[in-house]
């Protein structure tokens, strides 16, 4: 017999624990028995050697053994049967049952293949140990419902962790998240009272090596009954020892790193699981149990219940987050409209971008920018030099990811030249704005020192052993603190992904696929169709030529201008000019699809809380324009949409203050029971008014009643979406107006839920 690999017993410390190799360990933990059958005999190629103990049978006799010689026949075709399945996975646990040393041993079979080896994990239970199917459903189904419901992220996770303790008794299950260096903090937990408090600490990257966190980013689940064991090694034929060892990464009874059990003797855990919390498909955090009282062993039915809460949690994580601060989602979608309208006007995108120059660095709540276009750069607010600058552009364009941000809250860490200007730019989001070219947005933000509380002094503790250092896990999990230098507040999520979203619209706009916006022209000449529906197909193919036809004129003009007439040359720049105004068309055409394509999340709604978000949003330009607000009683709830609201009121205020031209302006936004017992709501102003003879007018897509450039210019799709949106809420808009006595917009919304969205173009 041959033992696997050479791994068992290797010493390793923290001086090279990341570099442990810890899929392959050689050995399992000594709770089951591992098996490595060779297809399609299911002859027994490797055996752990703990088998005897558990089965009965000598690990000799096991080595080339038929797996139908260890169990009953009609259990190996069972297993058979499934190895015939798609997803292995999707049969476990078999339900297995053994006759060795005089009687039959039970067990929950757990198989998989990796690297075409097929892998069978016996876990030992008892026939009365199986958790029946519906006992596992009305289980999860009451941990869906609590997850469900959980307001926020912060009571997701506090949902999160009692459902885990609840369902496996440990003493304590703390949910903790990663940060982008891969420090955890810890954000719900559920003990016993005599346990220590974890609460609202954090616990260094070095808790977690790289490569386990590779490991719980492919297993939702890990466990470790007991901590004080020896490992069973893994045992070959002999024929099948130049084999390599076993990758053990998607085994449930592989063996445990030492430095990790030692950190675990140090925290006083003589047992632990985790559960994996992935978001969009990268580790975010895990639920962490650990047991005081003794070894714990949670039965592969209820780990399996466990999985589900990590996979559903994980599947919310994204909407809970989305929840948290709303009015600045609202606020940095409003910016990101302005700033999309002002690239599409202006041929420069760098001017459109930087003007205002306030608006990028509320985006995503810098205190500098820097906007680097074809070799010039537009800097605003606090940044480094211009040599500082160039010299970051030149790294990140050399190490970046191109298709992808660069987010730090450390700078130096990645850039060690970055310590010199840590003063304006410590953090950092980096956007690159094309492909080929060294086109980016730089946001930044300052250094500011904090303290940060420790779980446990994170700087490793060394020993000597002889007159050689030893790395130790830390023995002390209590509170510790640090102060912290060289780094910004972080960036949210939300702010993230606002910057993320500007370089999609920026690439959109400059790099905009062009061959098949011919297909567009075409469609549209012959297409009656529903706007949206043939919106939806522009918004995927449809772009190309138009920006073949500006891209190949702005050439004629760079390259032949002195061979046209001033005749030719105006020709051409009009040109330019159009095929921009068309593409502002269709991003409003879009928009407007979008509306009658998108599934409103109707619920019952504060109106106040929406109209002060977007007053707030509007502030600017309220105070720009000098209009007095009047709101002169508190608008009923409403069953509605609430972020199609903010565009509703959005767009009727945006009118309201663009269209006047009194000295003394104000709108007034309110509210009027009718008799029926509904509500009619209105947005009225004393600005220029509208004859009656343009009022159904006014609501047709791309129609405007002035010149392209007045009143601020526009594509004349606003009350055509607002008047969608009402639509889509079961109500109605209208409108009093006369000229220069100002416009009141109505509208009702339906007292019942809209009907969802049906067809292809659903979403």
């Amino acid at each position: 017999m041959q033992t696997d690999g050479a791994r068992v017993g290797q010493v390793v410390d923290l001086t090279n624990c990341d570099k442990e190799p810890i899929h392959i360990p050689g050995g399992i933990q000594p709770h089951g028995v591992l098996l490595v059958l060779q297809e399609p005999s299911l002859t027994i190629r490797q055996v752990s050697e703990n088998a005897e103990s558990l089965l009965g049978v000598p690990v000799r006799s096991l080595l080339g053994m038929a797996l139908e010689n260890l169990l009953t026949e009609s259990q190996a075709s069972r297993i058979r049967e499934c190895l015939l399945s798609e997803r292995l996975e999707d049969n476990n646990p078999l339900k297995l049952t053994t006759r060795g040393g005089g009687r039959e041993h039970f067990f929950n079979g757990i198989a998989h293949r990796h690297q075409g080896r097929l892998i069978l994990e016996l876990e030992p239970t008892s026939e009365q140990e199986a958790l029946p199917f519906f006992g596992f459903y009305h289980q999860a189904r009451s941990s869906m419902s609590r997850l469900r419901d959980a307001k926020d992220l912060s009571a997701l996770c506090v949902e999160a962790v009692r459902e885990v303790r609840r369902l496996t008794g440990f003493d304590r299950v703390i949910a903790y998240r990663f940060d982008e260096e891969w420090n955890g903090a810890v954000l719900a937990e559920d003990r016993l009272e005599t346990a220590d408090s974890y609460m609202g600490l954090w616990f260094p990257a070095s808790d977690i090596p790289r490569q386990a966190r590779e490991l719980y980013t492919l297993n939702w689940l890990r466990i470790i009954p007991a901590i004080d064991y020896v490992p069973a090694r893994i045992l070959s034929l002999p024929e099948d020892a130049d084999q390599g060892p076993l990758d053990m990464s998607f085994c449930v009874l592989r063996s445990v790193s030492p430095i990790h059990l030692e950190y675990l003797r140090n925290m006083g855990a003589p047992a632990s699981m985790s559960i994996s919390l992935l978001k969009e498909g990268r580790l975010w955090g895990l639920i962490s149990c650990t047991h005081v009282s003794g070894p714990r062993y949670v039965p592969y039915e209820v780990r399996k219940a466990c999985e589900f809460v990590g996979e559903f949690m994980s599947s919310l994580l994204v909407t809970k987050e989305g929840h948290e601060h709303y009015d600045q989602r609202i606020r940095a979608q409003s910016i990101q409209v302005r700033l999309l309208e002002r690239m599409t006007r202006h041929p420069d995108v760098a001017v459109g971008l930087t003007q205002p120059p306030p608006e990028l660095l509320e985006l995503t709540g810098a205190t500098g920018a820097a906007v680097y276009f074809n070799g010039r750069t537009t800097i605003i607010g606090q940044a480094p030099d211009d040599e500082q600058l160039q010299a970051l552009i030149e790294w990140l364009a050399a190490k970046a990811d191109p298709q992808e941000l660069f987010c730090t809250v450390c700078l130096s860490n990645h850039y060690p030249e970055a310590a010199a200007f840590k003063d304006v730019a410590a953090g950092l989001i980096a956007a690159s704005m094309s492909r080929g070219r060294h086109n980016y947005v730089l946001w930044f933000r300052p250094e500011v020192v904090q303290t940060v509380a420790w779980g446990g002094n994170p700087n490793k503790p060394v020993d000597m052993v002889g007159d050689q250092p030893r790395l130790h896990p830390r023995k002390s999990f209590a509170l510790w603190k640090e102060t912290v230098r060289g780094k910004s507040l972080p960036w949210k999520d939300y702010e993230v992904e606002a910057a993320r979203e500007l370089r999609r619209n920026v690439i959109d706009i400059v790099l905009q696929r062009s061959e098949e916006l011919l297909k567009l022209n075409m469609e549209l000449e012959r297409s009656n169709v529903e706007l949206d529906s043939f919106a939806y197909a522009a918004s995927h193919d449809l772009k190309e030529p138009l920006r073949g036809i500006h891209n190949y004129t702005s050439l004629v003009l760079r390259e032949q201008a002195d061979s046209l007439s001033p005749t030719n040359h105006k020709r051409m720049d009009t040109v330019v000019r159009l095929t921009q105004r068309m593409e502002s068309l269709i991003n409003s055409l879009l928009h407007y699809a979008q509306v009658g394509r998108t599934e409103l999340s109707v619920r019952e709604t504060d109106l106040n809380e929406v109209l002060s978000s977007v007053l707030e949003v509007l502030k600017p330009r309220i105070d720009e324009a000098q209009v007095e607000v009047r709101v002169p009683r508190s608008l009923p709830p409403a069953l509605a949409d609430r972020v199609r609201m903010a565009e509703v009121f959005t767009n009727l205020l945006t009118n309201a203050i663009k269209y006047n031209d009194k000295e003394k302006k104000w709108v007034e936004i309110g509210a009027m029971d009718t008799p029926d017992g509904g509500t009619t709501y209105y947005v009225r102003d004393n600005g220029i008014g509208i004859k009656p003879e343009y009022h159904d007018t006014i609501f047709r897509i791309f129609k405007r009643l002035h010149g392209r450039d007045k009143y601020g210019g526009g594509t004349g799709t606003g009350l055509t979406i607002v008047k969608r949106l009402i639509e889509r809420h079961n109500g109605r808009l209208w409108l009093e107006s006369q000229p220069g006595a100002g416009t009141t917009f109505f509208f009702t919304l339906g007292s019942e839920k809209p009907e969802p969205v049906t067809g292809t173009g659903a979403k």
